[in-house]
């Protein structure tokens, strides 16, 4: 995927749940369940595409949001009870 193309779009490193759905200036908006990545599509079908690559063509993972649905990549993500936590140095 070209980045310069697509500017918008912050890349996931493992298999995520997504939400989709249409913000307030009519994009269609991509992001996962823990804020980490996402993007803003001109259309659904390129919406879909992109949260099916990034989920591991795992339909069950896509949930079609109703009403407005802004983008958000500024809040905290949620510990994910499958990593071991990690602890600072002192």
């Amino acid at each position: 995927m070209n980045k310069d193309k697509y500017p918008s779009i912050v890349r996931c490193s493992r298999p995520l749940q997504f939400e989709i759905g249409k913000d307030s200036r009519g994009n269609w908006v991509v992001q996962d369940d823990q804020g980490l990545c996402g993007g803003l599509f001109i259309d659904r079908a390129q919406a879909l595409r992109f949260a099916m690559l990034e989920n591991g063509s795992r339909p069950q993972a896509v949930v079609l949001v109703p009403g407005v649905f802004e983008l958000n990549l500024n809040r905290k993500p949620t510990p994910n009870v499958a990593e071991p936590s990690r602890k600072k140095a002192a």
